[in-house]
């Protein structure tokens, strides 16, 4: 069974820097894309950053050039390296990954559990 491990939530001050992890364990599927989506209090949850390939990524406009995503193949894990951070991006961010599994020609979407990321003073 695929899981995903979230990791580096937490809260910061305005302006602070935070990076989240994900891991992927017990796939025996291609991971493709992997990216994370946040959801605020009341709001939909909402794409911040995707990549898919080591230098193919896509950002929300809300976050292009403060936030940097990346991903270790090595160890089926994505980062999200989230700098000069404001009151805005506080919410739970949520890891996602897309995994495609040649013995059933099929993809599979995996969410994680959430990491809450608090931006306050």
């Amino acid at each position: 069974q695929v899981q995903l491990v979230e990791s580096g939530g937490d809260l910061v001050q305005p302006g602070g820097s935070l990076r989240l992890s994900c891991a992927v364990s017990g796939s025996s599927g291609t991971i493709q894309n992997m990216g994370w989506f946040r959801q605020a209090l009341g709001k939909q949850r909402e794409l911040v950053a995707k990549i898919i390939s080591s230098s193919t990524t896509v950002f929300a406009d809300s976050v292009k050039g403060r936030f940097t995503i990346s991903r270790d193949n090595t160890k089926n894990t994505v980062y999200l390296q989230m700098d000069s951070l404001i009151p805005e991006d506080t919410g739970v961010y949520y890891c996602n990954v897309m995994i495609y599994v040649l013995t059933e020609d099929r993809y599979f979407e995996v969410w994680g559990q959430g990491t809450l990321v608090t931006v306050s003073s």
